[in-house]
């Protein structure tokens, strides 16, 4: 575990446009199916536009499983959140476990994150933890398209040792981002079998938001921690994962096996291994439409529970908003908070601070 100061300088990435149509918005066909990412190698701006759901564009020879699965947008573009001058006290009790806190996708928004947490209560005005035995949970996705994924990996590393001193902890699951930082880190260009053609950790990191910054700043400590994340855990009857998806069963029955399973796999460092690592916790949406309730009491009944809480999808997508052509006529809800669905099995908590959202921390249980 390693302390320090707060990651300095967060917010100073490199400057790019917005995107120009709300077209890139929309959610490609290819995510639901087998293999995801479906798209040329050569640069982001080359990739065609996504087709409608349902209407699959035939791939033309040579395209790789690179295709961004989401859109890329920068820091003039998020909202910025408002914090509380007097931020909330954690109620703590007298003795036991403190009060459970999960938070959504971070994806570099380092600024974002020590706001939101300091209005919970979590950390003080110097960014120290200051919440006692209360325990804190990160869903996964740290670094890709935000400005400062490296320091919100720091902060995060940081606020482990002193919550675990304060007899609280701050624990972080595996995101599909952090999957693909490693690979892009260990086996940069080296061609893997995607089931759909050959593509690259390389290319498909770049093309999903990778920050030049992080890869520079990026250390062992960094890789070494990153690679023994857990991929699930339960706890309080929450069932806590990064991706909305059922894939988790081909990993093991138990949260244990699961865990070891994915541990064992970076270890053995087999690129095509790891590859379908992150494809399989690349999907999404399983928990949604005609179905999803199951899909989620398939996991609960294997791994135990009584609701599952995931980041991953942001919530505007899991509600099928998108907006116009033009991108006049945005009709969006802004998102405030967890998004509760599948029959009220599943919690989603990814707000979409990528795409000018919310970065969302929340307390469990939901109050009813």
């Amino acid at each position: 575990m390693v302390e320090g100061s707060m990651t300095q300088g967060a917010g100073q990435g490199p400057e790019v446009q917005r995107t120009a149509t709300v077209r890139d918005f929309r959610v490609p066909a290819y995510v639901h199916e087998a293999a995801p990412y479906a798209a040329p190698v050569p640069q982001a701006s080359e990739t065609a536009p996504p087709s409608e759901e349902g209407h699959e564009e035939a791939l033309p020879e040579g395209y790789t499983p690179t295709q961004r699965d989401l859109p890329v947008i920068r820091r003039g573009d998020t909202v910025q959140v408002a914090v509380d001058p007097e931020p909330v006290q954690v109620a703590q009790p007298a003795t036991g476990q403190g009060p459970l806190f999960v938070v959504g996708d971070v994806h570099g928004y380092l600024d974002e994150l020590v706001a939101a947490l300091r209005e919970k209560g979590l950390i003080d005005e110097g960014g120290q933890w200051c919440a006692g035995t209360t325990r804190l949970w990160f869903l996964g996705d740290f670094t890709d398209r935000g400005p400062d994924g490296i320091g919100v990996i720091d902060l995060v590393m940081r606020l482990s040792a002193e919550a675990a001193a304060a007899g609280g902890y701050c624990k972080a699951l595996m995101g599909n981002h952090e999957l693909l930082l490693l690979g892009a880190k260990r086996f940069g260009d080296t061609p893997v079998n995607s089931g759909a053609g050959t593509a690259t950790f390389q290319a498909a990191w770049l093309l999903n938001g990778g920050q030049k910054t992080d890869m520079d700043r990026l250390q062992d400590h960094h890789l070494q921690w990153m690679a023994r994340l857990d991929a699930m855990e339960e706890v309080d009857g929450h069932l806590l994962v990064h991706s909305d998806a059922t894939t988790y069963l081909d990993y093991g029955r138990s949260i244990e096996e699961v865990n070891d399973t994915v541990r064992e796999a970076l270890t053995r460092n087999d690129a095509e291994e790891v590859w379908d690592l992150f494809r399989k916790l690349t999907k999404r949406f399983s928990f949604r439409d005609e179905g999803g309730a199951d899909a989620v009491r398939s996991l609960l009944d294997t791994y135990g529970g009584t609701r599952i809480v995931h980041g991953h999808s942001p919530i505007p997508y899991l509600l099928g908003e998108v907006g116009s052509e033009d991108g006049e006529d945005d009709t969006r809800t802004a998102v405030e908070g967890p998004h509760v669905y599948a029959d009220g099995l599943a919690i989603a908590m990814d707000g979409g601070v990528t795409m000018a959202g919310k970065l969302l921390v929340q307390q469990l249980p939901l109050e009813s």
